[in-house]
């Protein structure tokens, strides 16, 4: 029998296309795996990106590029795509998975940034700051305490418990505020922290609102004119989340009539894809109004973590087929059998598969020495560790199976 190679496929010729000025964290781990990396400084239009994807086995990107359904058709080699930020919203999530190719992001890296962030917009919100930065700058003295308010003893009102949600309000408590929070799921509170029944509930109560929610049918438009109106009066909304999360409309028009004392907004509905002048928003010029062009999570701390966090996902998938973290496939985590080849397989979710993959292995006389098989609606993931004598017949036959997406075979641990 003719010696099988090392690895099912030289490391050598793995291509990592990297977008958007990704943290060189990201090139360390990639380099000392021994892959190919080319990086892309900005982000890249769909007719571009479909160009730059073809050859490429790993994405990387950031929240600029949009990863359509075309790229990803076009994208034949397309092993996996990592998202170097929390949001994966840019990338078209079903139809990866359809397609067989998981998708990871950074969900714990920058939380600390943007709670840092979040919180001293409170405070610079309570004591009017910018204004008061923005008039000596202009050359007026204007030294008034008019509106201007400790953040001790206040509620600061948190919709989306998560990560960061639980990270603001640990620090919140410590500068003596009262914290609340609403979530869709149950959540455990963190210190003395309270959860509340309603959003609105939570809006009627809280004399600072920050929204830490990701991007989803239930959370588009969620703040509205009727929800900014049950604010309490003179209160603050800080927006840090998603850019369809709040209607600014309504927003700006209650800063105008002052039933809100001040807002702090880093993201928008449309936003520009490269550094560039020309913005436009219903919130600019507007009193005790702070916005920051989708920075939150802009720290050199948290785009170093970030890098090492996506990047190790990444090479994890591609090294062993672990899914662990993927936002949009079955999650398969196993340790390699020794001496074993492991067969990784994407199938359509339909009756009989694992009994035709059953039979494909017990013809040719193969032991399994692991297994794992996860599902989601739509697609089955199988990694199998087997003989290393029948693995690479056993894995041309699973391929050619109709009900088969995505097939590859790691020949060494």
């Amino acid at each position: 029998m003719a010696q099988l190679p090392e690895t099912s496929f030289p490391k050598g010729e793995i291509k990592i296309l990297l977008l958007e000025n990704i943290h060189p964290s990201a090139n360390e781990l990639f380099s000392v795996e021994g892959f190919q990396v080319e990086r892309v400084s900005g982000a890249l239009k769909e007719d571009e990106l479909v160009e730059r994807i073809r050859d490429a086995h790993v994405l990387g990107i950031r929240s600029k590029t949009r990863v359509t359904a075309r790229a990803l058709d076009e994208a034949r080699r397309l092993l996996t795509v990592g998202c170097f930020c929390i949001g994966t919203n840019q990338v078209a999530l079903a139809h990866a998975n359809s397609r067989g190719i998981p998708v990871f992001n950074a969900p714990f890296s920058n939380t600390r940034s943007v709670a840092e962030m979040i919180l001293a917009e409170v405070i610079a919100l309570s004591r009017q700051l910018f204004d008061r930065s923005r008039e000596v700058h202009d050359g007026t003295w204007k030294k008034i305490a008019v509106g201007s308010h400790e953040i001790r003893g206040k509620t600061l009102g948190i919709v989306g418990y998560g990560h960061i949600g639980r990270q603001i309000g640990v620090i919140a408590e410590v500068l003596g505020m009262r914290v609340a929070f609403y979530d869709i799921a149950a959540r455990l509170p963190m210190g003395n922290n309270r959860a509340v029944g309603t959003l609105h509930q939570l809006l009627a109560e809280s004399d600072y609102v920050t929204l830490h929610v990701p991007e989803t049918p239930q959370t588009k438009g969620m703040i509205g004119p009727a929800e900014i109106a049950a604010m309490k009066k003179g209160a603050c909304l800080l927006n840090a989340s998603r850019g369809t999360v709040v209607d600014l409309d309504a927003l700006a028009a209650a800063l105008k009539k002052g039933d809100l004392a001040g807002a702090a907004v880093d993201v928008y509905p449309e936003e520009p894809e490269t550094n560039s002048d020309g913005f436009a928003s219903p919130l600019r010029g507007l009193a005790n109004v702070i916005l920051t062009p989708h920075i939150g999570g802009s720290t050199e701390e948290a785009q170093e973590a970030i890098g090492r966090e996506v990047a190790a996902a990444l090479i994890k998938y591609v090294n062993s087929g672990a899914t662990t973290g993927a936002v949009n496939f079955p999650q398969v985590e196993l340790p390699q059998a020794r001496g074993t080849h492991r067969i990784l397989n994407v199938h359509r979710n339909v009756p009989g598969v694992m009994r035709d993959i059953t039979k494909i292995i017990s013809d040719r006389g193969a032991n399994i020495h692991a297994q794992q098989l996860s599902t989601d609606p739509d697609i089955g993931y199988l990694v199998v560790d087997l003989d290393q004598e029948v693995s690479h017949d056993v894995k041309d036959a699973i391929s050619t199976l109709p009900t088969s997406i995505k097939t590859r075979i790691l020949y060494a641990v």
